[in-house]
């Protein structure tokens, strides 16, 4: 299950550039874009040169409209595709109908839902129990009261399931 969390809400739609945002803290942000790097290439996934942070916002509340769908893995890699391989806006909602569209939703109902703000209020009980529960990154994995945060890799994720006691599933079965 997905809660959403607002990384850098205050972020404006036309993003802010990572340089700004880490001004002053150069060596952290060059140590960051290494440890991502290699996490990516350990796992075969792709991953850009990003100059950018967006504001996700609107990818938020479209992506609990995937949700409801069924959609969510098919969003989900089409926004990260868009944003860590492609460098794309995610606030623009032309970029996020184009990542609804290539998951196979409908780029119509996509539009009407951006439009609409239908997922405003669930994306905002999200960002407010993210907030009460402590959460300061993205992403954050939290299984029977512990958590880990950070882009990690698959056996420190394995490792947390071990730890809270999760039964071990071959297949899909367990």
């Amino acid at each position: 299950m997905y809660t959403y969390f607002p990384l850098h809400p205050d972020t404006p739609v036309a993003g802010r550039a990572l340089v700004d945002l880490f001004a002053g803290r150069e060596s952290m942000f060059d140590n960051m874009k290494v440890r991502l790097n290699e996490l990516m290439a350990a796992e075969g996934l792709e991953y850009g040169e990003r100059t950018h942070t967006y504001n996700s916002r609107l990818a938020q509340e479209l992506a609990v409209w995937a949700d409801r769908l069924g959609a969510t893995n098919l969003l989900h890699d089409a926004l990260f595709h868009a944003y860590f391989v492609d460098g794309l806006n995610l606030a623009d909602p032309d970029v996020l109908i184009g990542a609804a569209t290539s998951s196979g939703l409908d780029p119509r109902e996509a539009r009407a839902v951006l439009d609409e703000r239908r997922f405003a209020g669930i994306i905002d009980a999200d960002w407010n129990a993210a907030r009460q529960a402590g959460v300061k990154g993205v992403p954050t994995f939290v299984a029977a009261g512990v958590g880990v945060v950070g882009a990690q890799p698959y056996e420190v994720l394995e490792s947390l399931m071990v730890r809270v006691g999760a039964r071990r599933r071959v297949n899909g079965v367990g």
